[in-house]
């Protein structure tokens, strides 16, 4: 006598990712205060060092206000890509600490799945918020002189240490006991750039602080996107500034795998 087992259904990683991204993309748009909060933090800084202090400020790079429109932006845009990675780690600390991870734990559905889409909504969520302080950069004198192939350079090049960044917050959430832990976690992400060339050229800082901000990983960053939006030299730089997602985006996803699988 022949025993049927019965069949057990196969898992579809690509499919249960799109679902899951659905899900956070549909949570995005519920919930927009969270976005709104993300997108107004960057455009405040960019308004008060453009009207603020970008007389002062640009007076010392040759040039008045609209010449540090041009330099400060660069730092704003990663400021806004860091600010939304930031709401990655909360969103994935709400999952785990509200118990939707053991709902998702019955459900037939690829693990990697669950992960994958905080971070696909994340980049989405992030290149809009880019979107939107880059047309508010362009009202207060920001004027690139990239063209279309440097636009399309410097968009997948932010897509990249988006990945990264995103990455090393699901792992910061992950880790997290508390949401209110996780919402603090990543704050030095967001404080790091005013520690490199982001507002001011290194070579006026301190010696030690300039030794910091040289080889720090926001600096080649920021450089990288000045370069491509502004025609400013690049050299080696984005080599290095890639070689750091790299190795930000592969620390960040072996930790959050750590950390997913043993909790999950």
């Amino acid at each position: 006598m022949t025993v049927l087992t019965p069949a057990v259904p196969r898992l579809h990683p690509l499919r249960d990712s799109a679902t899951m991204l659905r899900r956070n993309l549909k949570r995005m748009i519920r919930y927009p205060s969270m976005t709104i909060t993300l997108i107004a933090m960057p455009v405040i800084f960019l308004l008060l060092f453009v009207y603020v202090l970008g007389g002062t400020l640009g007076a010392g790079l040759g040039g008045g206000r609209a010449a540090y429109a041009d330099y400060v932006t660069p730092a704003i845009i990663m400021m806004t890509v860091m600010a939304t990675v930031q709401g990655t780690a909360i969103s994935v600390a709400m999952d785990m600490t509200e118990g939707v991870i053991m709902r998702f734990r019955t459900m037939h559905i690829a693990r990697v799945s669950v992960l994958t889409g905080h971070v696909l909504g994340s980049m989405i969520q992030a290149m809009l918020a880019v979107a939107v302080v880059v047309g508010v950069a362009l009202l207060v004198g920001f004027r690139p002189t990239a063209g279309a192939g440097d636009w399309l350079l410097a968009t997948g090049f932010l897509a990249a240490l988006t990945f990264a960044f995103v990455w090393l917050c699901v792992a910061l959430g992950l880790a997290s006991k508390t949401v209110e832990t996780a919402s603090n976690a990543p704050m030095p992400l967001v404080l790091l750039p005013f520690l490199g060339s982001g507002f001011v050229p290194t070579d006026s800082m301190p010696a030690g602080i300039r030794w910091f901000a040289e080889y720090q990983p926001f600096t080649p960053l920021i450089e990288t996107i000045r370069g491509l939006l502004l025609g400013t030299p690049l050299g080696s730089t984005p080599w290095t500034a890639l070689a750091w997602c790299a190795v930000i985006a592969l620390a960040g996803y072996l930790w959050s795998k750590h950390l997913f699988n043993r909790t999950v």
